[in-house]
């Protein structure tokens, strides 16, 4: 993934970590291009915050190397690593101001006071929070308070900066702004940005790259498109978005083969039993059995004559909730085209 253009962050070469017999990461190698937003997703107990916490210092491999910017920091303590890190529960103290508790990294820096005030003020602007420097945490909303700890970590100009699913305690409407506003934020300080999450939304809305983990490995490694549009595995199709996996002998009665494929909601059309296939489309017949209303669009699972049942997305363009309930029942033709079809394994 990285190439002499775009130079490494960090570098994972055969890391394991294990606990007991436990193995919470399981030989992964792994590359993070500098300069880049990058996450790891996974479920919990995947690998992905232990992953985070070697990075920073904070755990040691088992075996295995880690590399920060070509330097072998595998046994180096947190303060030797050019790495700060960011926490759900934003772990200011309140008893500062905001001004302090931004200013603090530089404090015990003994940087002279006007270059700590004036790189505040930068870091509070750039979080949009100028003016706010006297405030306590406790007078802030949870959306500033986790802006206050993005500037506090900015401020002492790591080359890596770890976010811990800092998200995870916001309400959805503001950590969907706040998902734009990291992103913004990092494309304009420029530096390498990991970011850890269990949450697909998040992951496809702000990364560069994304590492899908899994039982302690690394599933794939793509771009949101690669990973959403091509997914690698079995686990990767169903973790990201919502994936109908088709295996054998449904597979073979659809596409003629019997390896195990997918086929996204969205891309299926349903229409009439008796219309025509589309060309270079496969198709299959059933039965709606269930259908959820969800405002834009419409989820409907349809049980397949073959045996079996698909589930298809569909926006709802003309249709009202009356017109969708009133499907269930109904016999369908499914439709979607060959190309969106993505074998899964050998």
């Amino acid at each position: 993934m990285s190439s002499a253009a775009t130079p490494t962050a960090v570098r994972f070469t055969d890391v394991s970590r294990h606990f007991g017999e436990t193995r919470a990461v399981d030989h992964v190698n792994l590359d993070v291009p500098d300069g880049e937003f990058f996450t790891m997703l996974g479920p919990s107990g995947s690998g992905k915050t232990t992953c985070l916490r070697m990075v920073a210092g904070f755990d040691h491999p088992t075996t295995g190397k880690i590399e920060l910017h070509g330097q072998d920091v595998t046994g180096l303590p947190p303060y030797e690593r050019s790495v700060t890190t960011v926490f759900q529960d934003y772990a200011l103290f309140p008893h500062m101001s905001v001004q302090q508790n931004v200013a603090y990294g530089l404090t015990i820096r003994k940087m002279p006071k006007g270059a700590i005030q004036q790189r505040v003020e930068a870091m509070l602007e750039l979080v949009q929070l100028p003016g706010m420097g006297y405030r306590k945490p406790s007078q802030l909303s949870g959306g500033q308070r986790q802006r206050v700890a993005l500037a506090r970590a900015l401020v002492t100009q790591p080359r890596v900066l770890l976010l811990d699913e800092p998200l995870g305690a916001l309400d959805l409407k503001l950590r969907q702004q706040m998902q734009i506003e990291l992103k913004a934020i990092q494309q304009r300080v420029g530096i390498t940005f990991i970011y850890v999450t269990h949450d697909q939304e998040e992951a496809l809305t702000m990364s560069d790259h994304i590492a899908i983990f899994n039982k302690g490995r690394i599933d794939q490694v793509g771009t949101p498109a690669e990973v959403y549009e091509h997914p690698a595995t079995e686990f990767v199709a169903g973790f990201v978005g919502v994936s109908n996996l088709v295996r054998s002998p449904l597979a073979e009665t659809i596409t003629g083969a019997g390896q195990t494929f997918s086929i996204r909601p969205e891309k299926i059309h349903l229409s009439d039993p008796k219309s025509a296939v589309p060309k270079d489309s496969y198709s299959a017949s059933g039965t709606i059995r269930d259908v959820v209303y969800l405002g834009i669009n419409t989820r409907y699972t349809v049980d397949l004559e073959g045996g079996g049942e698909l589930v298809v997305v569909e926006q709802n363009l003309d249709t009202t909730s009356m017109d969708v309930m009133a499907a269930r029942g109904r016999q369908v033709r499914l439709t979607w085209n060959k190309s969106h079809v993505r074998l899964i394994g050998g």
